[in-house]
């Protein structure tokens, strides 16, 4: 058995994640406390009372979730289940940096707070009158079938965010360009599209602002050789060292999330096992979408790892 963690990105947040683990472990507690610490924040309040309008806030969500990630995973080790590699679903990629020793504890919650604070700022200046810029899940439509359309379209509001599974991509774009594409994809044969719980538009070039301060703000900090194998969003490949590690941190934010191409890197690598490692159960619902001969288990709560060491 060859295991990986696969940590959720922005979107698998929800009010009073992770509260289970933090009663039932004394280590995580202390894994709150530093991470709080750290942050300079409260994030047991974060995490535990604030509602959903509140852990939407870019700023905020990035760093309950990465905490969520990180805290699923000291859970999973405690019960006896390490992992040989680890991929994150774009923020999630921060919590598989961390656990594959690129990462500094200290330094992941600084780093994922300027990132949301980044973001957020670069956002709110693709807003309009009309409305506040976004992402949209389209179901029903090819990757290929997809970027036709929006070739097509010609428009520089809207973008290809994430390919998410054989049948499912994501969208990023402003408001009026987001509500342009969804006319022409619903047309074309999707049969859903969802506005996604995000406050922008992630993975393009929308916010290239964002990217240009970020590289900014990351030569304060050192990222290490992985210790156990990450792998990437950017180029759907292991990640090689520190140096690159840093390099697509920055090129996430306005790159499109290869999450297809990095599934079939991991099988490639003979990957076998694969827990989600985090709150929700978007990454197990594009596991299953993409492949049903390996199982993908839940691990966001407590009782989903009892359940697993159990069996």
């Amino acid at each position: 058995m060859k295991t990986c963690f696969l940590f959720p990105g922005q979107g698998a947040q929800y009010p009073a994640m992770a509260k289970d683990f933090w009663e039932a472990s004394p280590k995580i507690k202390l894994l709150f406390e530093a991470a709080s610490e750290f942050a300079a924040m409260d994030l047991k309040r974060l995490l535990f009372e604030a509602d959903e309008e509140e852990l939407k806030e870019t700023d905020k969500t990035q760093l309950a979730v990465t905490l969520a990630n990180v805290v699923s995973a000291a859970a999973l080790k405690e019960y006896g289940t390490p992992a040989q590699g680890y991929a994150g679903f774009s923020l999630g990629e921060y919590a598989a940096l961390h656990e594959g020793g690129v990462i500094a504890l200290e330094d992941l919650f600084p780093i994922v707070k300027a990132r949301g604070e980044i973001m957020e700022r670069a956002s709110r200046e693709t807003d309009a009158a009309d409305g506040k810029a976004g992402m949209a899940a389209v179901i029903g439509l090819s990757k290929i079938e997809a970027l036709r359309l929006l070739e097509d379209m010609g428009s520089a509001e809207v973008f290809l965010a994430n390919h998410n599974s054989p049948t499912q991509i994501v969208l990023s774009g402003t408001h009026r360009g987001l509500a342009e594409a969804e006319e022409i994809l619903k047309k074309a044969g999707a049969r859903r599209i969802i506005r996604l719980r995000v406050s922008g538009p992630f993975h393009s070039p929308l916010i290239k602002k964002a990217a240009d301060e970020y590289a900014q703000f990351l030569q304060d900090y050192e990222f290490y050789d992985p210790v156990v194998p990450v792998f990437s969003n950017v180029t759907a490949a292991e990640v090689s060292g520190g140096k690159e590690a840093k390099e697509l941190c920055v090129k996430q934010i306005v790159s499109t999330v290869r999450w297809v191409d990095e599934e079939t890197t991991l099988l490639s690598r003979g990957y076998d096992t694969f827990y989600e490692t985090g709150p929700g159960s978007v990454l197990r619902g594009l596991w299953r979408a993409f492949c049903k001969e390996y199982p993908c288990f839940a691990a966001g709560k407590l009782e989903d790892i009892q359940k697993e060491n159990k069996e």
